[in-house]
Order: C-alpha cells, then structure tokens, then sequence
C-alpha cells in the first residue's frame, strides 16, 4: 500500500469522513494544551525521551482538532500530515506543517528505536516546535 496523496487515505480508510465536531475539537486542543505542560515538565525533570513523546502528543492532538473541525477521523499519524498538507498548506506555513511529520517520526524513534535516546537538547527543540506548531493550529480551529 502506497499513500501518494490525500485520495489514498480515503480510498485505504486512513481517513474518514465524519460530522465536524465542536466538542471533539475543544477537547483535542484541551489534551495539546495539557500534552505541551507535561513536556515542560519532563524537561524539568531530565525526563527527555517522555518530553519528546509529549511534544509530539501537543502537535497531534492540535492536528486532530484541525480535523474534527473538518469532520475527519483519522486512523493514522502519517495521514494527517497529508491531509494538513493538502488542505492547510495555504494558511499554515509548510515549515511549520512538516514539525508534525519530523516529530512524528522522531517519537516513533524514541518509543520503537533501539539507538535513539533523547538528550536535553533533543527535548527542548521538540518542545519549542510543539509550541510554535500548536499556536499556529489555534489560529484556524
């Protein structure tokens, strides 16, 4: 299965249409704000493979806001980032866009990998990018 485009995640059910979704929106923004403190928090606490998972968490549930507010459900972190891509890239920077696909892909390093293990530095860069992804999100839900 090869996911060229946003059609592809219809068509392989990696997205899927629902009734937009005020509260569900409210909610995911609720749980980037709460995910963003636990990253701040982790970086506190020199816990810096949870800060970067966090961070991701931030960026992921804003992107879901974004998609609930469009009534779509997602069954996949990659196909997100298509469909803020293909729908979002007129409004939101595509540098900013791409912090989600590059922690995503980090996070998956940091639970899955057996190299990776985050330093300070790694945390707090995540962290600064969560932010700066999450406060650009607000601007459309």
């Amino acid at each position: 299965m090869e996911i060229r485009n946003i059609e592809d995640c219809f068509k392989f059910r990696l997205l899927r249409r629902i009734n937009p979704d005020r509260e569900k929106t409210k909610k995911s923004l609720e749980l980037s704000k709460k995910s963003l403190e636990d990253a701040k928090r982790a970086i506190e606490l020199k816990i810096f493979d949870f800060a970067v998972l966090k961070s991701y968490m931030a960026m992921f549930h804003a992107a879901r806001a974004l998609l609930f507010k469009d009534g779509i459900q997602e069954k996949s972190h990659y196909a997100i980032y298509f469909y803020l891509k293909e729908k979002y890239s007129d409004k939101i920077p595509l540098h900013i866009l791409n912090l989600l696909n590059i922690h995503r892909t980090e996070r998956h390093e940091a639970m899955y990998g057996l190299e990776y293990k985050p330093e300070g530095q790694d945390a707090s860069t995540a962290l600064e990018d969560a932010n700066v992804f999450v406060n650009e999100v607000e601007k459309y839900v």
